[in-house]
């Protein structure tokens, strides 16, 4: 309880930044940049190393199976959203998902509610106060967790504390040292298996600008969820291919001049 008025205090310092700030911006881009560079460094000596072994020894539908479940556990935090946003229909949608799939996908293994009619509708806090008006305050490259924006990590900040699964986990398996860092290393894994699923590694190693390429699929990313785009333009893939697509034209309709190094 005594962490409270430092998150309030947090929260209202970030808050207040985002609103003077242009959207889609970057001006830490000195900073984001080297941590940009740190991130993918970590990730090629640990993450990545990892992520390979995973895939290895962990059998394709396994694979599928823990990041249904884990989707699965997001949908009452999508309800809450959708519904602090002013989206009954959404926020019914995701608890009808999470009934369906937790009962007869046996806990999200199997997900039978998108045959059912009930296709994913993802919304978080991030979404929430851009519904409310709150500007992204510029772009924010997060130690480890990534791409992001202020307005963003705010976000993440209060689904870490709000989010019901993680108020579930932390209520009945109370959770101390290695369970946490398992908790932690399992939902990290996953996502890493599913950016390799998606060929972001192949896209950002033959582009001549990687971070310029992830900024942009970011921000075209976040456009679409906050737009409640759902029909599959806001998947990692695509957005990357838009943001080279992007990147390309600017650089063909402005031509670095002669003899200019490359960044």
């Amino acid at each position: 309880m005594a962490k409270t008025p430092i998150v309030v205090l947090a929260l209202a310092i970030s808050l207040a930044g985002c609103a003077t700030t242009k959207a889609g911006s970057d001006p830490l881009e000195n900073y984001n940049r080297a941590m940009f560079g740190v991130n993918r460094a970590l990730d090629a000596a640990v993450v990545k190393p990892t992520t390979t072994v995973y895939r290895t020894v962990t059998p394709v539908p396994a694979r599928r199976g823990l990041a249904r479940v884990l989707e699965n556990l997001s949908e009452p935090w999508s309800a809450i959203n959708a519904l602090l946003q002013g989206k009954p229909k959404r926020a019914i949608n995701s608890l009808g998902r999470f009934l369906v799939n937790t009962t007869i996908g046996v806990g999200g293994l199997a997900d039978h509610a998108t045959g059912l009619g009930l296709k994913p509708t993802r919304e978080d806090f991030g979404q929430t106060l851009a519904s409310w008006g709150v500007g992204d305050g510029g772009y924010f490259m997060l130690p480890l967790l990534g791409p992001s924006t202020v307005r963003d990590s705010v976000g993440l900040g209060v689904q870490m504390v709000a989010d019901p699964q993680n108020i579930l986990i932390a209520e009945t398996l109370n959770p101390r040292g290695i369970e946490s860092a398992a908790v932690i290393a399992t939902r990290a894994i996953n996502a890493r298996s599913e950016l390799v699923d998606s060929g972001v590694d192949e896209v950002l190693n033959s582009s001549a600008d990687p971070y310029a390429t992830a900024r942009s699929a970011y921000f075209q990313r976040r456009a679409a969820a906050i737009a409640d785009d759902d029909s599959g333009s806001a998947s990692v893939d695509a957005d990357v291919d838009a943001a080279l697509k992007e990147i390309s034209e600017g650089e063909a309709a402005n031509p670095a001049p002669e003899g200019t190094p490359p960044e």
